[in-house]
Formats: structure tokens, sequence, C-alpha cells
């Protein structure tokens, strides 16, 4: 049946997507938005392409700072907010991963700067109006239209060093923005269509990644796919997957595309019977009837880590963080109890399938 209520609302980006853009269309960018003074940010690993793009926007460029951290520590937050005001500028442009985007984020909602993103992961938070912020173990997320950057750069060219390991769980974080988009409460035909086709392209993506990781039109695909993914995240509301992830990061430093890789299987696995259109989408996305297992499978057969407890996180952790998690009023397509939370999080803790 023809879902016929729900609400969809737009949100001013520009998208520009092609090899090269990086250096060469970030300028016009800028130029188009009339900024004069952008401070670059970005993570120490992306320190040498952002300073590419730096030379690229010769007198435009106020500076460049590398200082962006998982999770955004708040600290790090007024480091930038105070670089961005002691170097005059009027915008910024963040080059690198979520951790990166994060930190413009962070400095666009204290100080209204606009943004230009250049993302280099699958995180897909460039398309989304969403921040977040570490502060004393916990980290608090947000919804502001002032973080959605004005400009997005897509370059497939800066994820061909993408690490494998880092490509396959970049690559499945964004698979969770999808899932989750396809049992929202606020999903709609257009959200649910670009969900559907963001984890079709990624998923045929990833195994041909992990054999040959220079591959240009493979890492186009993802990178397409990571758009998509990221665009239903800034669409609707996310549930309990990405709030135990929250959670995780926050409290305890898991590193978050990890976190989102080792989850997804069994938030989905426990939110199945509630969202039976969902797995009927991600069925025919993914070519497979059991859904949590097919993503179970392809995660551990391209190398990701299938535990919490090979990421570091010790059993004492567990209990903590599924009263957090449960604790909090959001939307999830079956209500979580604290003893619901935990059996998800003792699953992925062992690791086994879901």
């Amino acid at each position: 049946m023809f879902q016929q209520e729900f609400t969809y609302e737009t949100r001013p980006v520009r998208v520009v997507f092609r090899p090269g853009a990086a250096v060469t269309a970030t300028p016009d960018e800028a130029a188009r938005l009339g900024l004069r003074r952008l401070l670059v940010v970005c993570g120490s690993r992306g320190e040498p392409t952002a300073r590419e793009i730096a030379d690229a926007l010769g007198d435009r460029c106020a500076g460049v700072h590398a200082e962006a951290r998982m999770h955004v520590p708040v600290e790090d937050a007024d480091r930038a907010v105070a670089a961005a005001r002691a170097a005059g500028a009027d915008g910024c442009v963040a080059v690198g991963g979520g951790s990166a985007i994060g930190l413009g984020k962070a400095i666009a909602l204290r100080t209204g700067l606009p943004l230009i993103a250049v993302p280099s992961t699958y995180s897909g938070s460039e398309m989304t109006p969403v921040w977040g912020l570490t502060e004393r173990g916990t980290k608090r997320t947000g919804r502001d239209p002032a973080v959605q950057p004005r400009s997005v750069v897509y370059d497939p060219r800066l994820t061909l060093g993408l690490p494998v390991p880092l490509t396959v769980t970049s690559g499945v974080n964004a698979l969770a923005h999808a899932v989750e988009a396809l049992y929202a409460p606020d999903a709609s035909p257009l959200t649910s269509l670009m969900a559907k086709e963001g984890v079709r392209a990624m998923t045929q993506a990833l195994p041909r990644l992990a054999e040959h990781p220079r591959d240009e039109d493979a890492r186009g695909r993802a990178l397409y796919a990571a758009w998509l993914c990221g665009a239903c995240l800034g669409a609707t509301t996310m549930g309990l997957h990405h709030k135990l992830c929250h959670v995780l990061g926050g409290t305890f430093g898991l590193p978050h595309a990890e976190t989102h890789t080792v989850l997804l299987p069994y938030a989905l696995a426990f939110n199945a019977p509630a969202a039976i259109g969902a797995l009927s989408v991600l069925r025919r996305a993914l070519g497979a009837d059991d859904v949590p297992r097919a993503l179970w499978d392809l995660t551990g057969r391209l190398g990701a880590s299938r535990s919490l407890a090979a990421l570091g996180l010790t059993e004492a952790g567990l209990a903590p963080t599924a009263r957090s998690a449960a604790g909090e009023p959001y939307a999830n397509p079956r209500p979580v109890t604290v003893e619901d939370a935990l059996a998800v999080l003792r699953a992925a803790y062992g690791g086994g399938p879901p």
C-alpha cells in the first residue's frame, strides 16, 4: 500500500561530485558563497589533503586547524571556535571523515559560520544537520540547520588511500544510517528509495574495494552510497542502533565506525519483528532472506571485527550502557527496556551470529 501520509523537508545544500573536485571545486564553492577567509579544519590523518585544499584556496584561506578527534570532545570544539574567531574567519572548510566534519559543525553551531564539507570517508555526516559533542564521558547530539554544510564536495580520489579496514567499517556505518531510516517514524517514500539504493550501492562496492582498494569506480560508487545514506540520516529520526553507538563512543571512547559495524546486525535483529516493511526492502537490496545474518556475514567476510570485546569494551561496560540507552526517550520500532538493550549488547559483545 502506498504511504499516503508523510513529511519531507529539503535543506539548502549544493553537491559537487567528480574526481579531482577537492582541489578544483572547493575554491569555486567558496567564491559562490561569497566567503573570503576560510578556516580549514581536519584531523592529523587528513592534514596533507587539507593543506592541498588550503593552497588551492590561496588568499581565501585563513589557516589550517588540524586538531579533529573522534566524538568531538568539547574542549576541542572550544579551541576550534577560538581559532576561527582569532583568524577572522567568515566560513569553514572541513576536510576528512566524520571527526573533521563534526568539528566543523561545532564551529558552525557556536558561530553561525557557513560550512563547506569535503569528505574523505563514508560517514555521511556531511549530509545531515546533526551535531555531536562529548563532555565528561557523555556524548550529546542535536539537530540544527546552522550546522548543515552549505556545499559538499565529493571527490572519489580522496578515498583511494583509505585503508581497507576503515573502508569496510566506514561503509557499514553508512549502511546503518539507511537501515534506521527505513523504519524511522518520519520515513517517507523518498527516504526509503534513497535508503534502498544506498544499501544496494554500498554492499556492491565494499567487496570490490576489499580486493581492489584503488578501484576508482568502486570508490565512486561507495561515496555515492554514502551520500544517499547520509541524506537519509539527515531527514529521519535515529533509533536504538545509533543511541547505543553514541553511548559507547562518548562513554568508553570506542571507535565510531567500528562500533556501528559490530552493532548493526544485532540492533536490526532486535527490531526486525516490528520493522517488517524495512526488512522487505533490505531483503531486495541485499538479495538475502535473513538480513541481520547477511550483514554479519558480509562484515566478517570483509575482515571487520564482529564483537564489542574485540573493540576493547569490557563486560562491566554493558550494564551502564544499557541503562543509559534505555533511560532516554527516542524513536524506535519496538519499546526498549534495560533488559532489551542489555540483551542486544551481550550478543554484540560475544560476536556470534545474530
